[in-house]
């Protein structure tokens, strides 16, 4: 921890002992953009550079052992370090001459035992495998191995969770405190991944999003094992800290280049940063049209709500709301101050909507009437429609599966996400209409005109 007499403040420092990814994927970049997001000084010992993008790595040069150990020292004597993580240790002699300065300087390790690029390409020499399992386990807190990776260092055929059980069985006894076995190459649509202390076992589970924004995932996941150790977190709590931090980095990876995209460590950041502006964005919407007499007439008999989302939700805890909704007063409006989290309904449909256009990021529902849908395909905005009577038995069956089966089906009909979508009820359901819009300043610019016309 580096205490500023100047600031009075302490900052943690973390370091990453890791090869440098010319494409920034992966490596030491992925490293310190995961350390700067939560909130960690991150330092740096490159190992190797690497010439890569997102599909190969055409060379690799090793820096000499003894440079990698006098960046890893002269930051300790400077700064301290909290916590450290492992990369790319290309070599035997690199593997042996960190090993003995983490074990010399006594700091928290997480070692990622990177072998192959996302690529193909091999980043640890096969004869520096027995290496890294004898000399660098035994001085790490933990260790992180994929299915490859467990496969590679236990003999073990990774098929199951029971496989990832025994295979961090085997791991610890190679020395390190915790092993977490990734599962996210497991068959299946969870991401699950096996913690073993050595006492017992914990299974994290997590959405598996596609495949195409994965590289550097294993990098910026044990980064922020170590940013949370380097914060004071116990290690169970940054290893599942850690899992949703690379889950939304994942979710909301860049889809650049010809191969697989990098993660996006920055998301998690980008996502609490804008949470203060969209309640504040929300609340000047409501306020706005609490002043227009003419909203009463849209609001429905379940009461009428608006969402707005943080630029990367996961879920309806980063989409904010009305709590109870808005509702009809003698001659104006009622409603709450927004909230984070308050509406399931308003949530599925964004959330359901972000998988076709990541651009959507807020939503209204208003009163179904035929006039008003009139008037809004008046206004040059699309519409889609979707038939509850129509709704699969198995989707019915299944609690919050309505909204999700409509959006999907208006996609699959119009090939793209409307500006509106609409339903005309069911039993007990009241007929509804939804507006959808890229922001808060669109949606309010649609209300306005269709105000005026009503």
């Amino acid at each position: 921890m580096y205490f500023s007499h100047k600031l009075g403040r302490k900052y943690p420092v973390a370091i990453t002992i890791a090869g440098s990814d010319s494409g920034g994927g992966a490596g030491i970049q992925a490293d310190l953009k995961t350390f700067a997001a939560l909130q960690v000084h991150g330092t740096t010992a490159i190992t190797s550079i690497t010439a890569q993008n997102t599909y190969s790595v055409t060379k690799v040069v090793d820096l000499p052992p003894d440079m990698v150990v006098e960046q890893i020292k002269v930051v300790y004597e400077d700064m301290g370090i909290d916590a450290g993580k492992t990369g790319m240790l290309h070599t035997s002699e690199i593997i042996e001459s960190v090993a003995e300065a983490v074990s010399e300087l006594g700091f928290p390790l997480v070692t990622d035992p990177v072998m192959i690029a996302k690529s193909g390409a091999r980043l640890l020499r096969e004869d520096a495998v027995e290496t890294m399992v004898k000399k660098l386990f035994p001085v790490a807190k933990i260790v992180t191995p994929n299915l490859r990776e467990a496969e590679a260092l236990t003999g073990i055929k990774i098929r199951s969770i029971d496989d990832m059980k025994r295979a961090a069985e085997v791991i610890r006894d190679y020395g390190p405190e915790v092993v977490v076995v990734k599962g996210g190459h497991l068959t299946g649509d969870k991401a699950i991944d096996v913690v073993y202390d050595g006492k017992e076992f914990k299974i994290l589970e997590a959405t598996k999003f596609s495949d195409e924004t994965t590289h550097g995932t294993g990098c910026s996941f044990s980064a922020a094992i170590a940013a949370y150790i380097a914060r004071g977190y116990d290690v169970i709590e940054a290893i599942s800290n850690a899992k949703k931090f690379i889950s939304i980095s994942i979710r909301y990876g860049l889809k650049m280049g010809k191969g697989v995209g990098p993660v996006n460590p920055m998301a998690a950041l980008y996502n609490e940063a804008s949470r203060i502006y969209v309640l504040n964005k929300l609340r000047e919407f409501i306020e706005i049209l609490s002043r227009n007499p003419k909203a009463i007439k849209l609001i429905p008999e379940v009461g009428l709500n608006i969402a707005y989302s943080t630029p990367y939700p996961m879920d309806k805890y980063d989409i904010a709301a009305i709590p109870g909704r808005v509702r009809k007063g003698l001659n104006k409006i009622l409603y709450s101050v927004p909230e984070f989290g308050t509406s399931d309904h308003l949530s599925r449909y964004i959330l359901k909507a972000r998988e076709y256009n990541e651009d959507i990021r807020a939503a209204m529902n208003i009163r179904y009437d035929e006039k008003i849908l009139d008037i809004l395909g008046r206004m040059g905005l699309s519409i889609g429609f979707y038939d509850r009577l129509k709704e699969p038995k198995e989707v019915k069956e299944v609690e919050g599966a309505t909204i999700p089966w409509g959006v999907e089906y208006v996609y699959s009909e119009l090939g793209r996400i409307p500006d509106v979508i609409y339903h005309k009820g069911d039993v007990g359901k009241e007929p509804m209409i939804v507006l959808l819009a890229r922001d808060l300043d669109k949606l309010s610019e649609v209300i306005g005109k269709l105000l005026e016309y009503i």
